[in-house]
């Protein structure tokens, strides 16, 4: 008996000597990733709070290097070449730093990421690229630090960074009309299924392309799927409606409606309900 309660004392002492205290980051680590069009964003920074003190002006000075977070420096990484207001960067990873001002924000890309915070010494023949932007205030105060991506579209988005009552975005666009044409001439020029014909047409409806092209493709592509799922008929309702063909538009439309309330889509179901009743007029 004494043997297990000294066996027991030794495994208590052992836990407590080895035991680490477990606290939460003042400025935790957020990782964000975002497809746009084709390409994979990946920004991994850390985010500070405000904490009732005065953020821009103060905690992080005006006209000061800033590496735009907290910790190590912010990194952003992407998969395509990305202009930024007319500035080209190749793919890759690059460290975001800022220099806040009261009128304009410079916004840099610095090809070095491994830096901690600020680099030791700055190299300006690492600045892939430096854009001046103007700070927009905000009504309501967020709390703690946010970079994003937003106003998506198939070219391009916003990098945004909001903190406190301050806002800053940097548009930026992308070569994806490029490599889907690339994608679909060479998809097209070799043996194409039904579901390369109908991205084709479907890409081409989106993007304000050669309609009648598209309708081509659209036809293809039906005429080789045995049943066509009811999305699929609803956008090729959409491609006849915009090639000026709106009986035919009418008539696959309503072959989507029952689809649609076969499948229990009633998204589907107020759609083709309401451009049927659209090209009826």
């Amino acid at each position: 008996m004494k043997k297990l309660l000294f066996f027991i004392t030794v495994i208590a002492l052992s836990f407590n000597l080895n035991a680490q205290i477990v606290t939460p980051q003042p400025s935790p680590f957020s990782k964000v990733e975002q497809k746009v069009g084709l390409t994979d964003f990946t920004i991994e920074y850390s985010r500070p709070s405000v904490n009732g003190r005065v953020i821009f002006g103060d905690l992080v000075p005006y006209d000061k290097t800033w590496r735009t977070g907290a910790n190590k420096n912010t990194i952003i990484t992407f998969t395509d070449d990305v202009t930024i207001m007319g500035q080209i960067l190749q793919a890759g990873s690059y460290a975001i730093y800022s220099i806040p001002g009261e009128e304009v924000w410079q916004v840099i890309f610095y090809s070095s990421t491994d830096n901690g915070g600020l680099p030791k010494e700055w190299d300006g023949s690492k600045v892939a690229a430096k854009v001046n932007v103007q700070p927009m205030a905000i009504p309501f105060s967020v709390e703690t630090f946010t970079i994003d991506i937003n106003q998506l579209t198939n070219n391009g988005g916003t990098l945004e960074l909001i903190w406190d009552k301050t806002y800053i975005g940097v548009p930026f666009s992308l070569p994806t009309d490029n490599l889907v044409l690339a994608s679909i001439n060479e998809a097209l020029s070799g043996t194409p299924t039904a579901n390369d014909y109908y991205a084709a047409a479907v890409y081409y409806l989106q993007e304000g392309k050669d309609i009648s092209q598209a309708k081509d493709w659209m036809d293809k592509a039906m005429k080789m799927t045995k049943k066509p799922a009811f999305y699929q008929l609803r956008q090729q309702s959409l491609i006849y409606a915009k090639a000026g063909d709106k009986k035919g538009a009418i008539a696959i439309a309503k072959k989507s409606l029952e689809a649609s309330k076969v499948a229990g889509n009633e998204d589907y179901v107020k759609m083709n309900m309401d451009s049927i009743a659209e090209w009826e007029n």
